[in-house]
């Protein structure tokens, strides 16, 4: 590690100063040259630390950065993940407040619950599909408390700002038809998505590392190696396999998985 403790403790300090006053700091990748992907990590947990001795509690993970695409922007040949929170959790149809959040943005994705307890190393595919409860239909809220781009070099985020923003995690809202994971070929599970009735992007769950259950199987090997597990009832998001869909108060997105029903939110 690059970093000292300190280092990561006060970065993550300052992240969650950013979330509370709304005012993005600096990246950490220009604050921090040597800065490396264990130190993102580092700082990501410490600043869930944070959250935690205030009160929250821990109900999931998920996963960004799956398709190949988005990899190759930033230079990396694996996902991100981050920690879901129970304050991250919004009704399916319902409010969500924009006054909480800096500028957010929406991905569609399909969340993985778990039945039992899935420990890495050396998990495939198929030990996600005979661990996952249901799959259901789910919105990924996506916020950023580091800015996208810098005024004054006008480099943008790298991975290691991402990862250390809990992969750029706000919120997320679970709708649809909640199905068991062999019910479906979930590879071609899609989604039409909407920003105010006006479609704005499409896609299929094979975008992410071409089925979403390899995705849940990677972050049960990644997380293994700190002593983690993904545990009973944590809800999993696989991976987006849109392009975010910027928002604005005001805006409804509304995802429609055909079969699997649809699941929306009101920005108000």
């Amino acid at each position: 590690m690059a970093l000292t403790q300190d280092d990561i403790r006060l970065a993550a300090r300052r992240l969650h100063q950013a979330e509370k006053t709304k005012q993005q700091i600096r990246q950490l990748s220009l604050e921090f040259p040597a800065i490396t992907i264990e130190d993102s990590y580092a700082i990501q947990k410490a600043w869930i630390g944070i959250k935690v001795a205030e009160g929250r509690a821990v109900k999931g993970h998920k996963i960004g950065l799956t398709s190949k695409a988005m990899q190759s922007a930033l230079g990396i040949d694996e996902p991100d993940s981050g920690i879901l929170l129970d304050d991250m959790f919004f009704a399916d149809g319902g409010l969500v407040p924009s006054d909480r959040f800096i500028g957010t943005r929406v991905e569609a994705e399909l969340a993985f619950i778990m039945k039992e307890r899935l420990k890495g190393p050396h998990c495939t595919m198929f030990d996600v599909l005979n661990a996952t409860d249901f799959v259901v239909p789910a919105l990924e809220i996506l916020d950023t408390r580091i800015q996208r781009v810098d005024p004054q070099t006008k480099s943008t985020r790298k991975i290691f700002d991402t990862i250390a923003d809990n992969a750029a995690n706000a919120g997320i809202v679970l709708g649809g038809r909640p199905l068991r994971p062999l019910d479906a070929d979930l590879r071609w599970i899609g989604a039409l998505c909407y920003r105010n009735g006006q479609l704005e992007e499409t896609g299929l769950a094979a975008g992410v590392l071409n089925h979403p259950a390899t995705s849940v199987a990677w972050l049960a090997n990644k997380v293994a190696a700190q002593g983690l597990a993904l545990e009973k009832g944590q809800v999993v998001l696989a991976g987006s396999f849109i392009r975010p869909i910027e928002t604005r108060k005001g805006d409804t997105i509304q995802a429609d998985y055909g079969p699997y029903g649809s699941v929306s939110c009101y920005f108000a």
